[in-house]
């Protein structure tokens, strides 16, 4: 794969350090884009997209029901 070298301001990668629990910046900010990209994608499993919409709206009354 290839590696791409980014600038991180130090206060911001020591906490993204102490967050994820790593002792090398590289690891934490490739730890926090990936757990951002997987969040990502989960949501987007729970929501679904317009073709879903049918799941959320509401029931239309049965003619039977109504009286």
């Amino acid at each position: 794969m290839a590696q791409v070298s980014i600038s991180l301001d130090a206060d911001l990668a020591i906490e993204l350090m102490l967050m994820t629990g790593t002792k090398s910046p590289q690891d934490a900010v490739q730890l926090v884009a990936l757990d951002f990209l997987a969040r990502g994608r989960r949501t987007e499993a729970r929501t679904g997209d317009a073709r879903d919409a049918h799941r959320t709206a509401e029931p239309h009354p049965n003619h039977s029901e109504q009286g």
